[in-house]
């Protein structure tokens, strides 16, 4: 099969277009037959070696996060789906990932996928859809009537975070760039501030109840979010330490996103009811994956980007 690999770390030019031995499921597992994965930049930074200390994946590697395809075969015990499903998810980080014509997923990590877009589309899901949910539900604990600052709205998680919090019933009060802000607030920002020109410490009026931050934010840029925050709030981060403050309740929470099958169940129907929009922004053939990986270099991709075999 054609697979994107590197074998060793380094920038773009590592990452190779070639052939590699099609895997086979293993128990538990699933075989699925690749129509989209898509760009998240944890992808560069595992290409780059950033993170070899946390996640000491084997070389060769195929990366991609996030699959979307049909069940192509089945391991043993692997009765919870079926030849030719259309199915969801994440690919665990330690194996090789959907950057691929086919990969291995457990079976327990597969959602059914939303029948109501095509299917490649719904690769654009996973990473981003389950770390908004998690953020917001699990962590922050969102509520109807609650006011959430989402820092970072014009990106790929921002993007879903906007969607689930206004249909939570939360005021949302969105950062972005004046290039993503008509898409941020056709999402459901109620105050949308072009971090550009304005700080959010100047644009908040009133105390929020959560905000999540979602850029690489310096210690005094995540002080001054905090400081934003009622008494007994909480900041959410994924990519930024986030101390919060206990003098003041403030809770500081450094997520990682895991996968939940039950979840992007859930996500897959609010696709298909029409409640959560999938923006992708571009897509690329397989090959053209470097080009992709230069591109989040370079400060140019906006929402989802979609790789297709």
């Amino acid at each position: 099969m054609k697979a994107i690999r590197f074998h060793a770390y380094g920038d773009s030019e590592v990452l190779r277009y070639e052939e590699a031995a099609k895997p086979g499921p293993a128990a538990g597992e699933v075989l699925v037959e690749v129509a989209a994965t898509s760009f998240n930049p944890l992808d560069a930074k595992i290409r780059a070696g950033y993170l070899s200390g946390i996640f000491p994946i084997a070389l060769p590697h195929v990366p991609g996060l996030d699959v979307a395809g049909r069940v192509a075969a089945l391991g043993e015990g692997a009765t919870r789906w079926q030849v030719g499903d259309r199915v969801f998810g994440f690919v665990p980080m330690l194996g090789d990932g959907a950057a691929a014509e086919f990969v291995t997923v457990p079976q327990d990590a597969l959602a059914a996928a939303p029948a109501s877009i095509p299917l490649a589309d719904a690769a654009a899901v996973p990473a981003v859809g389950l770390t908004a949910w998690q953020a917001l539900f699990e962590h922050a604990g969102l509520q109807a009537g609650q006011r959430v600052l989402i820092n970072g709205a014009g990106g790929g998680v921002g993007g879903f975070a906007v969607q689930l919090a206004k249909r939570a019933g939360a005021h949302v009060i969105a950062t972005a760039s004046a290039r993503s802000a008509d898409t941020v607030r056709a999402q459901g920002a109620d105050q949308v501030i072009d971090y550009t020109v304005t700080s959010p410490a100047d644009a908040v009026a009133e105390p929020v109840d959560a905000v999540l931050n979602l850029v690489a934010a310096s210690e005094a840029d995540i002080a001054a979010l905090t400081g934003l925050i009622r008494d007994g709030g909480v900041i959410v981060s994924t990519a930024a330490p986030a101390a919060g403050d206990p003098d003041r309740g403030v809770r500081g929470v450094d997520m990682q996103m895991r996968a939940d099958a039950d979840q992007l169940a859930e996500l897959g129907k609010l696709v298909d009811a029409g409640e959560l929009g999938i923006e992708i922004s571009a897509r690329y053939p397989l090959a053209q994956a470097a080009a992709v990986h230069d591109l989040d270099a370079s400060g140019g991709i906006r929402g989802k980007v979609l790789l297709t075999p």
